[in-house]
């Protein structure tokens, strides 16, 4: 699987992408929310073998046009706040239960 992950900020976006055990595919580079190079990138994207999911930062408005473009050219996008992507490795974001006894 190819895991593409956008940072965004207003304007431009920074893309990576990797496959499966890190293998890197695209280093980190730079986009701008232009309706052409969006375009390139979801061709690019496309292009890529194996399924293939996004994942885009939730900032405001700016990833709207990023999000749309990759979601209206059949490509899998996830939105997540950056605080979900900074804790995603702790258990600050949202408690787990554990309590295997129901209440009545």
């Amino acid at each position: 699987m190819n895991a593409v992950g956008i940072d965004v900020s207003k304007g431009r976006s920074t893309v990576a992408v990797i496959q499966s055990l890190g293998v890197v595919i695209a280093v980190p580079y730079n986009v701008s929310h232009t309706d052409s190079v969006l375009a390139e990138l979801a061709d690019f994207i496309k292009s890529l073998l194996g399924e293939t999911k996004g994942v885009v930062e939730y900032t405001g408005t700016y990833y709207e046009p990023i999000a749309n473009v990759l979601h209206n050219t059949g490509i899998f996008v996830s939105v997540v706040t950056p605080l979900v992507v900074n804790d995603y490795d702790t258990s600050r974001v949202r408690k787990v239960k554990t309590d295997t006894t129901r209440s009545r």
